[in-house]
């Protein structure tokens, strides 16, 4: 249960109340008015707007609708105070008993605690990674499968159907380009080729793709056709090679991406967009509703006009739909551009049912963002949208300097050497404690230190700290039944102490968390929140040590020993809660 919700509920039953006794007009927007956690928790444990966004339309001065909202609010069950603060913000101070109301609905639901029902089971796509299986990921591969991945399922917590998609990008040149480097290594397997004859062919920019990983797709191609393609030309070869590479490489790159606990739902082939013809019949259709002309685009801003050669194109209507220019869609050969099969996958999603989209993407990929929405405003008559995430850069360093790159990847160091270096689960943890939109450092050294500036083992720690109390409780009260919902009918009424409390409202603020998270496409708050929680559990231990009415067992007083066990069992719970959207394993023990 999200309070924060509950208490919004009730604030805008107070605003209905003023309507109805005609301190308020009708018909107000309350789309606005929010409950939340006030910045400086010395005001309150809650605070809203809500004479702020309504007092205008209202005709009244904000302080004033302050006050008479506040007056009404103070007579709530579980208000202790409602006090008006600034130019019109309310602040609610809240009973120590609605406090321990949910910190028992939290050992009640387990891990499911924060689980809601926001979403409506509405449908949603989530599209990330879709690597061009043109060889081994990279650790920027690894932070968008881990952003799209963590979204997903902080998604599925907040109640959405969530379909997670792979779109393959297998048709174009780059992959012809693959077929070419792995013909190279097969004449390599042959034995027909030298190295330094091999080093020249990978050189070529035709080829592109040259590294060891390359080298199996070679050596199956020799076992399977023995050297029929040796000295064929290429029209002969080059699409069952290019078949086998892409195979080859989709089956590492799922076996890469299981490694870290990846797995899709849906994999896209562009390839078998194009062959089903539903690129042809995309731009076909759109043409018909008149958003596909011939016209000629303006110079790109910075080009002097004599560099700029003015030629009628195939365009898309985009600025139609809040593009800055509209897109080209066929090429100077006649054949369709890249985006024109972006437009055919977007349309097959939203005909597949979905109205809401979001796509994970490189930072490289920021000048996609606009034609894509436009794209998806267009196929859908303005009924989905499109959220774009896109993922910055991730340094690797070892003690602050540079890793070097993977001999095997050629170019890069590759998701699977990060993950089997340091574990999925600290691969997965540390790639959302920054923003998507940020550049993360993953340094070897810091993401393994058992301090408190490595924030997945300072999150692990609270958890095993925590169960370490609980299996010691065991002991000192032998016989007495510790499970979850004993300890939730437990005598919590007696966490009184201000320290305890701030610990409780800590842990109820998840299931907002889950909702707002999900609402926003951020899946790193959750991160935060983890960082949060264990930070106070931390805290209140350490004070513990120095006042013994603090400590979570004291043996001579049972009572309160259950209550603080409650409340211990309350932080196990929400971490583990929170890694399982993480799909991090909680630790009991730490070695």
């Amino acid at each position: 249960m999200n309070i924060f919700a509950v208490y919004k509920d009730l604030v805008l039953a107070q605003v209905a109340a003023l309507v109805s006794e005609g301190s308020l007009p009708d018909g107000l927007d309350t789309g606005r008015l929010t409950v939340e956690p006030p910045r400086d928790p010395s005001h309150g444990d809650m605070a809203t707007n809500a004479a702020m966004v309504l007092a205008k339309p209202a005709g009244l001065k904000p302080r004033d609708l302050a006050e008479r909202l506040a007056a009404r609010l103070a007579t709530i069950s579980g208000v202790t105070a409602a006090e008006v603060a600034g130019p019109g913000f309310i602040n609610l101070r809240l009973s120590a008993a609605i406090w321990i109301g949910c910190l028992r609905d939290c050992l009640r639901a387990g891990p499911g605690y924060g689980d809601s029902r926001m979403g409506n089971r509405r449908k949603v796509n989530v599209e990330f990674v879709s690597a061009n299986p043109t060889g081994p990921m990279h650790v920027g591969h690894a932070r968008g499968a881990v952003v799209g991945d963590v979204l997903a399922a902080l998604l599925e917590k907040a109640g959405f159907r969530v379909t997670r998609e792979y779109y393959i990008n297998d048709a174009g040149a780059q992959v012809d380009a693959l077929a070419r480097a792995a013909h190279a290594r097969y004449l390599q397997a042959l034995g027909r080729l030298s190295d330094d004859d091999l080093a020249g062919m990978l050189a070529r920019k035709d080829l592109e793709y040259g590294g060891d990983y390359l080298v199996p797709v070679g050596q199956a191609l020799a076992e399977r056709v023995e050297d029929q393609y040796a000295d064929a030309p290429e029209a002969q070869w080059l699409e069952p090679v290019r078949d086998l590479a892409v195979e080859m490489m989709l089956d590492r790159i799922r076996d890469d991406l299981d490694a870290l606990g990846v797995r899709f739902d849906v994999f896209t082939s562009e390839r078998g967009l194009v062959a089903a013809g539903r690129v042809d019949g995309t731009l076909a259709w759109l043409e018909e509703q008149g958003l596909i002309y011939t016209g000629v685009l303006e110079p790109p801003k910075g080009k002097a006009p004599e560099d700029w050669e003015p030629r009628p194109q195939t365009l898309f209507r985009a600025t139609d739909y809040g593009d800055d220019v509209d897109r080209p869609v066929r090429k100077s050969d006649g054949s369709w551009t890249y985006f024109a099969g972006d437009m055919a996958y977007h349309r097959d999603k939203v005909e597949r049912g979905f109205e809401e989209l979001i796509n994970v993407f490189g930072a490289d990929h920021g000048g996609y963002v606009k034609r894509l929405q436009a794209v998806v405003k267009a196929v859908s008559d303005g009924r989905a949208t499109l959220d774009v995430k896109l993922c910055q850069l991730v340094k690797l360093l070892d003690r602050g300097e540079p890793v070097k790159m993977s001999k095997r990847a050629g170019t890069f160091v590759t998701l699977r050497d990060v993950v089997d270096r340091v574990g999925k689960d600290v691969v997965r943890f540390i790639m959302l404690t920054r923003k998507n939109d940020a550049s993360l450092d993953f340094d070897f050294a810091k993401v393994t230190e058992q301090s408190r500036d490595n924030p997945v083992w300072y999150v692990q720690y609270a958890h095993a700290r925590a169960c370490s109390v609980l299996r010691h409780a065991g002991e000192v009260f032998p016989g007495r039944d510790l499970s979850p919902a004993a300890l939730a009918d437990g005598p919590l009424e007696v966490l009184d102490a201000p320290e305890d409390l701030e610990v409780v409202r800590v842990l109820a603020g998840w299931p907002r968390l889950v909702e707002s998270a999900a609402e926003a496409h951020e899946p790193h708050r959750v991160a935060y929140y983890m960082a949060e929680v264990a930070g106070a559990f931390h805290g209140l231990w350490t004070k513990g040590k120095d006042d013994t009415e603090l400590r979570f067992l004291i043996p001579e007083d049972e009572t309160r020993s259950l209550a603080r066990l409650a409340l211990v069992q309350g932080v196990a719970t929400v971490i583990a809660s929170g890694l399982q959207v993480f799909g991090v394993q909680p630790v009991e023990e730490l070695r």
